[in-house]
């Protein structure tokens, strides 16, 4: 019984341990077959340097790779024949993951900033807001203004309306209006997007 819980336990840090890899890692990257891991019969050799080798048995082009010192890889497991290609597998690695790191860098994330008011703000208040709104929008994210309505304010919603147009009108040199106001619940938003 005690042997049979501590495999139990086992089991479970494994799971988590594994798990913990997968998450730290950001996603599973899909392996490629290579060497000994190519199970088909026939396959089209593709060289080093790009040059078509053809149709050959699956020992054939481990052996070229071998006498090359580099890997058998199978690019292409769903054409028929499959493609191989001999290059050196862990330079090709090294050289996705760059490339993918690369792509990342050059991606832009928009970020939606909110901002929060009352219909009855005051004028400082509110041009303050509206600083901070400009810093947002000069850093590239879009800005969610939104009015709230409590109690007898919900009977005043022109109130909102406006208090949100003369917003936008503050920070005209740096947005554009993104989507007009709009009431949701007890709220009223109004979307703005940097000027490009």
């Amino acid at each position: 019984m005690q042997l049979f819980c501590v495999f139990k336990i086992a089991v479970k840090f494994a799971i988590f341990f594994i798990a913990f890899a997968i998450l730290k890692e950001g996603k599973v990257i899909k392996e490629l077959q290579i060497n000994e891991q190519i199970r088909e019969k026939e396959v089209r050799v593709i060289d080093s340097d790009g040059s078509q080798l053809g149709i050959m048995s699956t020992k054939e082009a481990l052996k070229i790779a071998e006498s090359k010192k580099l890997d058998l890889v199978n690019v292409s497991p769903n054409a028929e024949p499959p493609v191989c290609r001999i290059m050196n597998y862990g330079k090709f690695k090294y050289a996705q993951a760059k490339k993918e790191k690369a792509s990342k860098k050059k991606q832009k994330v928009i970020n939606v900033k909110e901002i929060r008011m009352t219909p009855n703000i005051e004028e400082h208040d509110l041009a303050v807001k509206a600083k901070n709104a400009a810093r947002f929008l000069e850093d590239g994210d879009r800005v969610k203004v939104v009015v709230r309505f409590r109690g007898r304010e919900l009977g005043k919603m022109e109130l909102g309306r406006e208090v949100l147009m003369q917003f936008a009108e503050m920070t005209s040199e740096y947005s554009v209006i993104d989507k007009q106001p709009t009431v949701e619940g007890k709220n009223m938003s109004m979307f703005l997007t940097p000027k490009k």
